[in-house]
């Protein structure tokens, strides 16, 4: 039963970021770069957060701390590879095979949140795939079995959000939309601190609004790169 299960929390929480990355990013080298460096960018932003929480002794064993400090550098960074991209536009335009990933910016949003949030599930989830492998596995330290698919489910959530996100916050810089910027900061938050109560094995009241502010980050996204009801309604009638 731990292959199944392995395999399936594995394809719940990676199966659509890899569907995406097969279908949108894999065929232009380009892409992969920018999608490379942002996982990067991603990973120094918890360097930064793991030397915080052993730098401030007395903090360490409050979790929530480490969480705000985390998002906050987090998006630090995330605006840090957003200068980048700006600043670095007409070179990209000059190597790129696709001239689309510099002519439609959103693009260059897209990719860089994927990025950021294909390795931030890897980081939230590779440790419980690893117990998942067996040799049993009915919940950890004699929880409930419903917290390996709940770690899959939220670990999609992430990565779905931080695409969201980046799509958002590149966009705001660019407009000049400070709401939407505390939008983002706001909701990365929220959603962040909802993950401590998975501690007491109130796994509803974490995915629930986690799913709810996934959907409506992701309408949000769609109608800031340009989306309306009407290509929503070609797109779904594949007109």
């Amino acid at each position: 039963m731990t292959l199944p299960e392995f395999f399936g929390c594995t394809l719940l929480a990676f199966g659509p970021p890899f569907s995406l990355f097969v279908f949108t990013i894999a065929n232009d080298p380009v892409r992969i770069i920018i999608l490379i460096a942002a996982a990067f960018f991603w990973l120094l932003s918890l360097l930064l957060s793991s030397l915080l929480w052993f730098a401030v002794v007395p903090l360490q064993d409050v979790l929530a701390f480490g969480v705000v400090f985390s998002v906050l550098f987090q998006e630090c960074f995330r605006y840090i590879i957003y200068r980048i991209l700006r600043s670095t536009e007409q070179g990209l335009h000059a190597v790129a095979e696709d001239t689309r990933v510099t002519e439609n910016k959103h693009i260059l949003a897209y990719v860089s949140g994927l990025g950021f949030g294909i390795i931030s599930g890897m980081f939230a989830l590779v440790n419980v795939l690893a117990d998942m492998t067996g040799p049993g596995t009915m919940g950890l330290k004699g929880g409930t079995e419903l917290f390996f698919i709940t770690s899959a489910a939220q670990a999609l959530a992430i990565i779905l959000l931080h695409t969201f996100w980046s799509i958002i916050f590149f966009n705001a810089f660019d407009t000049n939309n400070y709401l939407h910027i505390a939008y983002v900061v706001g909701s990365h938050l929220f959603v962040s601190l909802l993950t401590l109560l998975n501690a007491d094995a109130h796994y509803w009241a974490t995915l629930l609004p986690s799913y709810i502010v996934t959907v409506l980050t992701g309408v949000l996204a769609f109608k800031v790169a340009g989306g309306s009801a009407r290509s929503a309604k070609r797109f779904i009638m594949c007109q």
